[in-house]
């Protein structure tokens, strides 16, 4: 049964790993919980790059939020985009312009891509946030090979087998780790003017290794992992230019046609609208129990905020941070609504995984440090068990079964152009 309109109501905005983690821990509670998201789904985004290297397809890896939420009567969810967010009237103003009032507020919008300054690369170089960018950089990839088949000109077609990646961190590793797996088996026979085995990946990063949140043992392993699979690795030298022929490597011009970023994030401009300090990428600095100092019945969760660790170091920016802290914030609702003292944020770290192609994978669970062959098996099952939804399990697992067995990719649709592509 429905809470009563006279309970407390707590507005949750966003419905990524945090707002969920949050709706989901106020399921028994006496209040009512609007969850409010301009989209209609909640994408599981460590497995976005298997999208966008058509590994998997979309619905493998997101589900309904209404369908998540589906049993808690105390939820109502909404489709709208924030534009607006008053903390002193206690008022959230949606993209219709309708004005919804809150008792507890819970910003959960997580963060984009940044180009540090350079957003003139976007267009040709998509970032892998949401399952529109998956899609985009799948039909990117696809493409890169059509073009490359069309051309009888040998600089072209070596520009079109050309992909570099920006950013050596979990993402930029898993997707470089990935092309070679499908250039090398599941296109090989399909092509009849091209090698596919010719492809040329690089991964670019600007910082002295890849993986920096890593033990350094696991980075080197990382990196000699991807050379084995034929991926060139570039380490301490920026990108300073990329357009739609070429990309910039410190002084060196590469020529290629697909670009991918992985190198940056920036916060959700909701941040800004808080009455609450930030940072340079306009993450919120908390309190610790994760509310903002301004306004304590307002709190600030997953990557759009920063909480502190025991150690004096921020908590990372990784799913596990997300659920954290968002279950933090809906318990402190509750002690709040109780009289009870609010406690700190203490996060709890499960440990680092990245998967490096076919067969390789790095893990750091404190001082256990693991990579190789039997690391990938356990990448692959705490990833299946955090995916939500029985069905979305069931998918993926027939869906790696057969990419093992066969080494295809079945989900190699071209359906349109690329966004902001000409």
């Amino acid at each position: 049964m429905a809470s009563p309109v006279n309970v407390p109501h707590v507005v949750i905005i966003g419905g990524g790993f945090a707002g969920l983690a949050a709706a989901r821990e106020l399921r028994h509670a006496n209040v009512r919980v609007t969850l409010l998201d301009r989209s209609n789904h909640h994408t599981f985004q460590p497995l976005l790059y298997q999208v966008a290297t058509a590994g998997l397809a979309p619905s493998d890896i997101s589900v309904p939020i209404r369908w998540r939420l589906r049993r808690q009567t105390n939820t109502t969810v909404l489709l709208a985009e924030v534009e607006a967010i008053d903390p002193a009237r206690q008022i959230v103003r949606l993209d219709d312009g309708t004005e919804l009032a809150y008792d507890y507020l819970i910003v959960a919008t997580g963060a984009r891509h940044a180009y540090f300054g350079h957003d003139e690369w976007a267009p040709f170089a998509p970032g892998l946030k949401s399952i529109e960018d998956a899609t985009d950089m799948r039909q990117r990839l696809l493409l890169a090979f059509e073009r490359a088949e069309r051309t009888d000109d040998p600089a072209e077609r070596e520009a079109n087998l050309t992909f570099v990646i920006v950013g050596g961190g979990p993402t930029g590793v898993e997707l470089a780790g990935s092309i070679p797996d499908i250039t090398r088996r599941a296109l090989r026979r399909e092509f009849r003017r091209i090698d596919t085995r010719a492809t040329r990946v690089l991964l670019v990063e600007a910082g002295p290794r890849i993986l920096p949140t890593f033990p350094e043992g696991l980075s080197r392993a990382a990196q000699r992992d991807l050379g084995e699979l034929g991926v060139e690795v570039r380490l301490g030298v920026p990108v300073t230019q990329i357009d739609a022929q070429s990309v910039t490597i410190g002084e060196e011009r590469i020529a290629t046609r697909t670009v991918f970023w992985a190198a940056g994030n920036v916060a959700s401009p909701l941040g800004r609208m808080l009455d609450a300090d930030t940072d340079r990428a306009g993450r919120v600095k908390v309190a610790p129990d994760c509310s903002i100092p301004a306004h304590p019945n307002v709190f600030v969760v997953g990557d759009l905020c920063i909480v502190m660790r025991e150690n004096g170091q921020p908590a990372p920016a990784v799913a596990p941070t997300a659920n954290q802290t968002g279950q933090h914030a809906a318990r402190m609702i509750l002690a709040s609504i109780a009289g009870r003292p609010r406690a700190p944020f203490q996060y709890w770290h499960k440990g680092d995984l990245a998967t490096i192609g076919r067969h390789k994978a790095v893990a750091a669970f404190g001082a256990l440090h693991l990579s190789g062959y039997l690391t990938w098996f356990l990448w692959l099952f705490v990833h299946l068990m955090y995916l939500v939804g029985f069905r979305n399990r069931a998918s993926v697992l027939l869906q790696w079964g057969w990419a093992y067995v066969t080494w295809q990719r079945g989900v190699r649709l071209i359906t349109g152009r690329p966004r902001g592509v000409p």
